[in-house]
């Protein structure tokens, strides 16, 4: 579809109109809001035609139910919110074609003849709505972003990309773009389609080949920025990627709940959730390590160790194999047997395919001795005698089957097996650490831990391969131990991995200081490092108040820098201890004269009672704890200090800091956890306390 630009250009305020229904005065702008219109036929006239389609017309059953499964996938990405708009924006270019606008939005329409009416964010020609200045337009002569309300078009912007930086310089800061980076949020988070900034922008369209580790301070965006590479790479690679899979890996469920709306907003449907957790879900966990030997067992050493508890259960042929057939008795002395062994354990695959393989090696030794005096016994002997009872039971007694949980009750349990195992990796005092108090009498009775589901799934790896996803994106990824980053790497080791994180929100006390380590254990040594230090959510009042905190966490990691002129807005409110929840009442009452979402961040420990303050204060809120989670988003939510990270609301109420701090095992990570707390407001942060605040918050 070729359009010209609006003649004359020009702007208007993005302030909302008082009645949506109301038609724009404003020429240009009723001009767009009619183009919204016919989007909006389209996108209808586009669903009801899927909607029509008959899957029932395929060949078989089998593709009847394929076929049906794709069309209500497809009608499921045809479907319009209302509450938003088809397009944020628009470009006028100069292509080979002459002069061409596009209206770039959350999805591709286009009309009756197959023209674009609106063009998918994620297409190539997008590219340059986020990309183009004036020191490089990109053939973009106008670049028009609009403002919304409530599903309509209420203001424009115009910026003349080609006029150059000097002919242009009122254009710098968009009024538009800071309103709707500020525009309170019903939940904890949204889509940023139409904000991404050009920095951003570039890893979101990296390439699939390429592993992007990105080091982002809070409020830049870092965590939504996996979610639309995720959501772009499944539009430029579909065939690849619908056959191989993407896989986002979270923090905790109520952030995975939060997000799971982005990606349907986004266009995509087809995304895998995981926590950590859910990942590695091996076993059930019914017990807690200390600091101590949790460490120890994520450390990268016990990869070793497991290895060699496998690989020790593979025996020696002392003995011939002797195998009947008609009337004679074949005998292959142990020495070939153990060769036959020895080769298969140099070959390098899994255990259990190896296992699977010896019978046959063992009946090729038997055929090889049948065939040299001149028998040929037929193409289907040697799977005979690979099956026949002698062979098996030889196989069996040389290469016995194992599973996880088995291999790691024996490692546990048993000090005379952690020791073979542990010989040259582990001191005597880590092995003593590591065995079990009490071993329990069975495998079945055994109490895992979280520490332990890591250990499972490399054992599980170590027996048979861990299928491979075409891209893995894992966001927080510093508070992961080596052995849970190995986990989550062997999941993309045919693929590629988009790594979110920030190394001063390490909040574990396992937490890497190091993104090259981590990318080791990854096992991307080779990865693309980015860094992102612009803060666009996080106001400049707040990031500079819990950037006190990194020389005492993060020696030499550069502060962030907020870009919002906003600074927002930082209240520190001291109270009496047997005041303090009427005091965060008081806080959450005076954020809720304002539009938007209010987080009240606390220690675990001050749940039930500050929940009983909002409850008795005729304050609705939700709780976002493991026991009260609900899919419910609500104004106000309660959320416990350690379910914080990748979070956020407009407005924040951050109580106690000092316990926040002394919940954690050692200062370090405390401080570190504060940091993420105090860095999840958007607009504005309240800080109630009646203990000292900590000292880096005072200096």
């Amino acid at each position: 579809m070729r359009t010209h630009p609006e003649p004359g250009g020009g702007s208007a305020v993005p302030t909302p109109t008082a009645d949506p229904s109301t038609a724009p005065t404003d020429p240009v702008l009723a001009r767009e809001q009619a183009h919204l219109d016919h989007a909006r036929d389209q996108l209808r006239r586009m669903r009801e035609q899927v909607e029509g389609l008959d899957a029932s017309t395929a060949a078989d059953a089998f593709n009847a139910a394929y076929l049906d499964l794709v069309l209500a996938r497809r009608v499921a990405s045809l479907q319009d919110d209302p509450r938003t708009t088809l397009f944020f924006g628009r470009i006028d270019c100069r292509t080979e074609h002459g002069a061409e606008t596009f209206h770039i939005g959350r999805r591709h329409v286009s009309d009756t003849h197959g023209d674009p009416v609106v063009v998918d964010w994620r297409a190539p020609i997008s590219t340059a709505f986020y990309r183009a200045s004036p020191s490089e337009p990109m053939g973009v002569g106008l670049r028009r972003r609009f403002g919304v309300d409530r599903g309509r078009l209420t203001a424009y912007e115009d910026e003349h990309v080609d006029r150059g930086p000097e002919e242009d310089a009122d254009t710098a800061h968009s009024a538009i773009l800071a309103a709707e980076i500020e525009r309170p949020r019903s939940g904890p988070m949204r889509d940023i389609v139409s904000t991404i900034q050009p920095e951003q922008d570039e890893i979101v369209r990296s390439d699939i080949g390429t592993s992007i580790c990105v080091q982002g301070a809070p409020g830049t965006g870092k965590t939504a920025v996996g979610l639309h590479r995720a959501a772009w790479l499944l539009y430029s690679f579909r065939n690849q990627l619908d056959r191989s899979g993407v896989l986002v890996v979270g923090p905790n469920r109520a952030f995975l709940d939060h997000i799971g709306a982005v990606l349907p907003s986004l266009g995509e449907v087809r995304v895998q959730h995981a926590t950590i957790d859910t990942l590695l879900d091996h076993a059930r966990v019914r017990a807690e390590d200390t600091t101590e030997v949790a460490i120890l067992k994520g450390d990268a050493r016990m990869a070793e160790v497991l290895r060699n508890a496998v690989w020790r259960n593979v025996g020696r042929a002392e003995e011939p194999l002797v195998v009947p057939r008609g009337s004679r008795r074949w005998r292959v002395p142990g020495y070939d047997v153990q060769d036959e062994v020895d080769a298969l354990v140099r070959r390098g695959v899994r255990y259990s395919a190896a296992r699977d393989l010896l019978p046959q090696r063992l009946a090729h030794l038997v055929m090889l001795r049948i065939e040299a005096t001149g028998d040929f016994p037929g193409d289907t002997a040697q799977d005979a005698i690979a099956r026949s009872a002698p062979v098996r039971a030889h196989a069996k007694a040389l290469w016995p089957a194992l599973d996880p949980a088995g291999v790691l009750f024996s490692l546990l349990g048993d000090a005379d097996v952690l020791a073979e195992a542990a010989d040259g990796v582990l001191t005597d005092d880590e092995q003593r650490m590591l065995l079990w108090e009490k071993p329990p009498r069975t495998k079945g009775s055994a109490r895992w831990t979280r520490a332990d589901l890591a250990l499972l799934d490399e054992l599980a790896d170590l027996l048979d391969r861990t299928p491979s996803l075409g891209h893995v994106v894992l966001d927080e990824a510093q508070d992961l131990s080596p052995m849970q980053l190995r986990a989550v790497g062997r999941r993309a080791s045919t693929g590629s991995l988009t790594v979110l994180g920030d190394i001063a929100q390490g909040t574990t006390p396992w937490a890497t200081d190091s993104w090259t380590t981590a990318m080791g254990h990854l096992g991307r040594p080779r990865h693309e490092l980015v860094t992102l230090d612009r803060g666009f959510r996080v106001p400049g009042l707040v990031i500079d108040f819990a950037a006190r905190l990194l020389p005492a966490m993060a020696p030499g990691l550069g502060a962030p820098r907020s870009v919002r002129e906003n600074p927002g807005r930082l209240d520190v409110v001291a109270a009496e201890p047997e005041h303090r929840s009427a005091a965060v009442v008081a806080a959450v009452e005076a954020s809720l004269g304002e539009p938007g979402s209010v987080g009240v961040i606390a220690p675990d420990a001050f749940m039930d009672a500050l929940s009983a303050a909002l409850t008795w204060a005729g304050v609705p809120h939700g709780r976002l704890d493991a026991e009260h989670g609900d899919d419910e988003d609500r104004q106000v939510e309660l959320v416990p200090a350690g379910v914080a990270k990748g979070l956020e609301f407009d407005r924040v109420v951050v109580v106690e800091p000092a316990a926040v701090v002394a919940a954690e095992p050692d200062r370090r990570t405390g401080l570190r956890r504060l940091y993420v707390v105090l860095t999840r407001a958007v607009s504005a942060l309240t800080v109630v306390h009646t203990e000292p605040l900590p000292e880096a918050l005072t200096a």
